[in-house]
């Protein structure tokens, strides 16, 4: 048989518009997945916030009703006014915040000169935290700057706060780090 160039653009043509019209849906051998029962068929669903950055892109939270709630699937909001069901990547992922068998869920603590780090009670670590709290702001408070104008504050302890907290968690610990004095408070969403 020979071949012209008219006949291989057009049996090239028409392998193309078949490909496409694979690949748009035509295919009826997928009609069995739509039969089938999607996962989150009888989760909780619930709306919430992506805590990754300042944007407040919304999620589909979908839990189980086992009674664990467990987080079975992460996806963006449809109805959301700001991602309209899109999320970035870091957005996909938000499930390992609570799925993540790597996830530390007691304090660790490594003793000054130690080389081992060794698994703590929220009591104890968190009595530490507010005992050297307390000694460096004691330590290290002014009353008074040098033109004799009261500040009280301390420059001796920073803060760098968590893009996990919503508007109202974010005035609450500003009220607590300033009423500890402390002048150098960030927030990690703009990081």
């Amino acid at each position: 048989m020979k071949l012209t160039r008219r006949r291989f653009m057009q049996v090239s043509g028409a392998a193309a518009a078949g490909l496409a019209a694979a690949n748009l849906g035509f295919d009826v051998t997928g009609a069995k997945a739509s039969t089938q029962m999607l996962k989150t068929k009888y989760a909780k669903e619930t709306t919430s916030i992506c805590c990754y950055c300042a944007v407040g892109c919304g999620l589909l939270v979908h839990t189980s009703k086992k009674g664990d709630g467990r987080v079975m699937n992460v996806e963006g909001d449809p109805d959301h006014v700001i991602n309209r069901g899109t999320l970035c990547s870091k957005g996909s992922a938000v499930t390992q915040l609570v799925e993540n068998e790597n996830r530390l869920t007691t304090p660790m603590y490594r003793a000054p000169y130690s080389k081992e780090w060794k698994k703590v009670s929220w009591d104890w670590a968190l009595n530490l935290i507010a005992v050297r709290a307390k000694h460096t702001r004691d330590k290290t408070f002014t009353r008074k700057n040098e033109k004799g104008q009261v500040v009280n504050r301390t420059t001796h302890i920073a803060s760098v706060g968590s893009a996990a907290l919503d508007n109202e968690e974010c005035w609450i610990y500003q009220a607590l780090m300033r009423s500890l004095g402390l002048t150098y408070i960030e927030h990690q969403a703009r990081i």
